[in-house]
C-alpha cells in the first residue's frame, strides 16, 4: 500500500511530521512503516527554508526501498540549469537568467552553485522517472497526457529519461519533446480563440490558458476548461473546445498528481484522481498544508484518505 506526499518545497520539518501522522518511524535507514511505502510526486526543492535536509529524507527513502518518487518540474528545471548546451557554446539548457535565478536561489544557495553537493544531487534528479504507471496506480508531477507520454517513450529507459543528449531534445523549445515534456510537469495548455487574450499577475499578454485538463465533455467551453484566477475567468470566453484539446481521463487506474497548490480542505479532484499539492509553500496563505493520500487497494478515491499537517 502506498502513502502519495505531494509537492514538498524544502519544508523538511513539516514533511517529518506528516510521516509520523502517517505511522512512520525514524530508523537507521530512514523513515519506514511495515506494508507501506511512500510515492513523493516531486518538486523537493526551491521556496522552501530546509531544501538539502529534504532531499536526504527522500533519497534515504528511496534508496532503502521505502519510497519511490516520480520527477516534478522544479528538478527538470535544475537539471537544465545545471546541463551545459551542447549546441551552444558556454550556455546551458535553462537560460541563466535573472527570473530564472530568483526561482532557483534559495537551492542553490541549500547544495552550494556548482559543488560536489549540487553535482551529485543532479545526478540523482536524473535517475527520477517522468512517471510511474504501477498495477492498480498512476502517478504524475502535473498531466496524464497518453499521447505525450507516448512521445518521450523513446527518451526513455524505466521511466526515467535514458541519456543524457536526451535532455537536449527535451529543453528544446519547438520540438515534439520539449512539449510532451511540459505537459506532464507543468500542466496542459490550450490556444485561446483568435482574438482571445489576458493579462497575468505579472503582466504579461496570455493567448494560451492552464487547464483543467482532467475534464472531458462534449460540451465543454474555453470558460469551463481555463485555469485562471477569478479576476480573469469572465475575460474567458463560453466558446466550445474543440474535442482534441480536452484529453480527460481513461480512469482505468486512481491517478495521483501534484503540481496545482489547490487551498481549502484536502479532497479528491473526483473518484479517479486526487492532487496532493496544498500550497505547503504559498507564503501568503497561513492555512498552507502538506497533504497526502493513504491509499489502500481502493479503486475509487475517498476524502477520508486524505492526510495533512499545516505549516
Amino acid at each position: 500500500m502506498f502513502d502519495i506526499i505531494g509537492d514538498i518545497h524544502g519544508h523538511a520539518a513539516a514533511l517529518e511530521r506528516l510521516l509520523i501522522k502517517l505511522g512512520y518511524e525514524l530508523r537507521a535507514d530512514g523513515w519506514q512503516q511495515a506494508g507501506r511505502k511512500v510515492i513523493f510526486l516531486g518538486d523537493f526543492i526551491d521556496r522552501g527554508p530546509e531544501q538539502a535536509k529534504t532531499i536526504d529524507i527522500a533519497q534515504r527513502m528511496i534508496e532503502n526501498d521505502h519510497a519511490l518518487a516520480v520527477m516534478g518540474n522544479h528538478e527538470f528545471n535544475a537539471i537544465a540549469w545545471a546541463t551545459e548546451d551542447s549546441q551552444n557554446s558556454g550556455a546551458f539548457l535553462r537560460a541563466r537568467t535573472q527570473k530564472n535565478l530568483r526561482q532557483h536561489e534559495a537551492f542553490l544557495h541549500a547544495v552550494g552553485a556548482d559543488s560536489r553537493a549540487h553535482r551529485k544531487t543532479i545526478d540523482w534528479f536524473k535517475e527520477l522517472p517522468l512517471f510511474l504507471d504501477l498495477d492498480h496506480i498512476r502517478v504524475v508531477h502535473a498531466c496524464w497526457h497518453v499521447e505525450h507520454l507516448a512521445t518521450l517513450k523513446p527518451f526513455l529507459d524505466r521511466h526515467a529519461v535514458a541519456h543524457p543528449a536526451s535532455w537536449t531534445q527535451l529543453c528544446r523549445d519547438g520540438t515534439e519533446a520539449f512539449a510532451a515534456a511540459e505537459t506532464i510537469l507543468k500542466g496542459m495548455e490550450i490556444p485561446l480563440p483568435k482574438g482571445v487574450e489576458f493579462t497575468d499577475k505579472d503582466g504579461h499578454i496570455r493567448q494560451r490558458t492552464r487547464t483543467h485538463w482532467w475534464l472531458a465533455d462534449d460540451d465543454l467551453t474555453y470558460r469551463d476548461l481555463a485555469m485562471v484566477p477569478a479576476d480573469i475567468i469572465e475575460q474567458i470566453p463560453h466558446q466550445p473546445v474543440p474535442t482534441e484539446l480536452q484529453p480527460g481521463y481513461d480512469a482505468l487506474k486512481p491517478l495521483f498528481i501534484g503540481h496545482y497548490w489547490m487551498s481549502g480542505t484536502p479532497e479528491p479532484i473526483n473518484k479517479h484522481i486526487a492532487c496532493v499539492d496544498w500550497s505547503i509553500a504559498a507564503s501568503d496563505n497561513p492555512k498552507a498544508k502538506l497533504c497526502a493520500y493513504q491509499w489502500d487497494g481502493e479503486h475509487e478515491l475517498s476524502a477520508d484518505n486524505m492526510v495533512w499537517v499545516e505549516r
